[in-house]
């Protein structure tokens, strides 16, 4: 198997989940290790996988490697939405030229490919009412960093249809856990309480996310690529919709803080007020279940992990903290 991006959040937690769940498996990661990435993250299996430093842009490299595996799983992209507005450019070359390589390596060896994308391709759900994201939703993405995940799952589905390239795609919902940069919503939260500083939110929070932990979604993919239609695609969600307020009033009472302790900064350009996921097709098709249904549980989990690693994420705080005080959040 070669994973891209198997040094960045999810794509680390699922290269230590497939080898706790697939005794023997032969295990290769591609990542160019930008700031997002940490072979940090991989120490513990470090033993177990063979790692390339290295682009997936770069044609060559990543047509030796396709080679040479049987399956492939691409995690490999720019994912912060702040920085994709600041500078969308890296989101481009990664997400979408970068996938195109890629795909062109599957097609010409014939391998089997997982592509993993996100909920924002969807664009925003209204704050009240119900209503859910599923496999048919209409593409509509707000972002920079939506909009060429968007592009690289069309480039997935084109090269299917038109090539026969034997690939799945899933969307997932927000996803939390161990190994989070601290960049990220609720990874700097946690880690702002951690060091005595206040946490901080956007607007008034009430926008909405459904938080999926980091197993449950890579336990689906595993899934997906056992039991998986190819072609078809997966939506995956825990089912947890909490706004950020609620979340961030929840981590802070898990963190033995006050509920109000925490400061408000300016909203981000064009905020999605919700995204939620229909994982119907995935539950009743292929069984998957999450095993944290709860985020309270998950989470409480997660605030263990941040505050016995800070040899980890400390590192990474003070240039992430820089960049959002110039950019006044």
């Amino acid at each position: 198997m070669l994973v891209t991006g198997g040094a960045g959040f999810v794509g680390a937690n699922f290269v230590r989940r497939a080898l706790a769940t697939r005794p023997g498996q032969r295990l290769t990661v591609l990542d160019a290790l930008t700031y997002a990435g940490s072979r940090a993250s991989l120490a513990e299996v470090a033993d177990r996988i063979t790692f390339v430093q290295g682009d997936v842009r770069d044609a060559d490299l990543v047509d030796a490697l396709v080679s040479d595996c049987d399956t492939v799983v691409h995690f490999a992209a720019e994912s912060h939405v702040d920085n994709s507005l600041r500078d969308p450019a890296p989101f481009l070359r990664a997400n979408v030229e970068g996938t195109f390589v890629l795909l062109e390596a599957v097609r010409r060896h014939d391998r089997r490919l997982h592509h993993v994308s996100t909920d924002e391709v969807f664009g925003s759900l209204p704050l009240h009412g119900g209503g859910l994201f599923t496999e048919e939703s209409r593409y509509d993405p707000s972002s920079p960093y939506a909009a060429t995940k968007a592009a690289s799952d069309l480039l997935v589905r084109a090269w299917a249809r038109s090539y026969g390239v034997r690939a799945t795609l899933s969307n997932c919902a927000n996803n939390y856990g161990p190994y989070q940069n601290v960049e990220k919503f609720l990874p700097r939260q946690i880690t702002n309480v951690l060091r005595g500083q206040r946490p901080k939110l956007y607007g008034s929070g009430e926008n909405v996310r459904e938080w999926t932990h980091v197993d449950d979604h890579n336990d689906a993919v595993l899934l997906i690529l056992e039991a998986g239609t190819v072609g078809e695609t997966y939506l995956i969600g825990s089912g947890a919709q909490w706004s950020n307020r609620d979340l961030l009033e929840l981590a802070l009472s898990l963190l033995g803080r006050p509920p109000g302790e925490f400061d408000s900064v300016p909203d981000r350009p064009a905020h999605d007020l919700r995204y939620a996921c229909d994982s119907s097709r995935l539950r009743k098709e292929l069984g998957w279940r999450p095993r944290y249904p709860d985020l309270p549980e998950g989470l409480a989990g997660t605030i263990d992990w941040y505050r016995a690693n800070e040899w980890w994420w400390g590192p990474q705080k003070a240039e992430t903290e820089a960049r959002y005080a110039a950019l006044g959040r």
